[in-house]
């Protein structure tokens, strides 16, 4: 069976009302997250990242307790009998040579989690709190990760700020030495795609992952991966990554990267997003060496090939705008869509024009169209700032071309 799988959503607040991650909404509650990707996202298996904080394991801990979620056989846990969350999380380690990096680990059950936290306690400062600085070398958690019985995969490689490429090193083979051959996967991060990495060759073996890195609610989903396993299960998931017994990533479905927050470099003195061909490493308007350097201008730099090399495993790559980025989709316009269509999958990739008009007027449906055809006219982000759809009125009728 094909699978929905987002595998790096945030908790902002366990059930006591402590605070797990502090930039995350108040509303990302270990059941909140379950409810919503079940029933409004349209996602069948959700990995949750922050459940090594003590808090957290004593909401998990509670559920088990009251049958709300059981654990499965195969590893994970089952909410409702409606979704699979595989618990995690992301620690974020410190190189020999210089440089951050987040990580996400991910466990079959309750007992590894527990385990994880107990160690992790001697190495973090504060371990209630979400991505924790523990001063150990990717390597080094990697170790303690297989020790635990997870897998770790490098998170969101690419970014400028705390990620393997982006802060530490021109290949990750330098950063995890033997334990890279043990790694099946890496996350790609919002402002990069499998095209970009296709171009890097120590990638062309493992399996590329579009998660959602959410903070809020409505952002679970906004990239995901449609994942072949016989069940939602752990040990599913890491045959899938894997790439064993056919089980496999049919797709990965993400954000086109111009919308991502670090897709071009930016100037920290005028706040200008480079436009010209990458890689820029000098600002186009002030001349100010002062930047923060964009995933693509990054990985233009240190690629391996000019074009992409996709191995012939790799799945297609499918481009989604979600409905958040596009104009004139509100709070009240997105509820209309659920009820209508069941979740936001529905309306993304299902509904036609036709319902779509007759459900929130023919302008929004168009806009809805266009995005799902991937020729709604966008401006890249960067240093932290998220890319955006751009309207008639920013560019007439004309087509913007794609850089990258």
């Amino acid at each position: 069976m094909l699978l929905v799988c987002d595998l790096h959503v945030h908790i902002g607040r366990a059930g006591s009302g402590q605070a797990v991650k502090i930039t995350a909404s108040r509303d990302l509650t270990f059941e909140n997250i379950a409810r919503e990707a079940a029933e409004r996202k349209g996602v069948d298996l959700v990995g949750v990242i922050d459940c090594a904080a003590p808090p957290v394991i004593a909401d998990i801990e509670a559920m088990l307790e009251s049958g709300s979620m059981t654990e499965l056989a195969g590893g994970g846990l089952r909410y409702r009998d409606r979704i699979t969350v595989i618990p995690g999380a992301e620690i974020e380690t410190r190189e020999p040579a210089g440089g951050m990096s987040h990580h996400l680990s991910y466990f079959r059950d309750l007992a590894q989690i527990k385990r994880f936290s107990s160690i992790m306690q001697q190495h973090v400062t504060n371990l209630n709190l979400s991505s924790q600085a523990c001063g150990l070398s990717a390597r080094e958690l990697h170790a303690i990760t297989s020790d635990c019985g997870g897998v770790l995969i490098p998170a969101h490689c690419f970014t400028p700020h705390k990620s393997p490429y982006g802060a530490c090193v021109e290949r990750m083979a330098d950063m995890f030495a033997d334990a890279w051959e043990h790694i099946p996967a890496i996350e790609l991060g919002l402002s990069a795609d499998a095209e970009l990495a296709d171009r890097i060759a120590e990638l062309a073996a493992r399996t590329l992952l579009s998660n959602s890195d959410a903070h809020s609610l409505p952002r679970i989903g906004r990239e995901y991966n449609l994942i072949h396993m016989e069940e939602g299960s752990f040990d599913e998931l890491l045959m899938a990554l894997r790439r064993e017994q056919g089980r496999h990533v049919a797709a990965n479905f993400g954000l086109d990267p111009r919308l991502g927050k670090y897709h071009r470099t930016h100037c920290e003195d005028c706040s200008h997003i480079a436009l010209s061909e990458p890689p820029v490493d000098t600002c186009e308007r002030c001349n100010s060496t002062r930047i923060t350097r964009g995933v693509l201008d990054r990985i233009v730099q240190i690629a391996d090939w000019e074009k992409p090399r996709p191995p012939a495993h790799r799945p297609p790559y499918q481009y989604q705008v979600p409905l958040q980025f596009v104009p004139g989709v509100g709070a009240v316009t997105l509820n209309r869509l659920i009820n209508r269509f069941g979740s936001e999958m529905a309306v993304l990739h299902q509904a036609t024009r036709e319902e779509l008009g007759q459900t929130v007027g023919q302008k929004t449906a168009d806009l809805i169209i266009q995005a799902r055809e991937g020729i709604l006219p966008l401006r890249s982000g960067g240093g932290g700032r998220y890319g955006r759809a751009l309207t008639e009125k920013d560019t007439g009728q004309m087509k913007l071309p794609r850089v990258g």
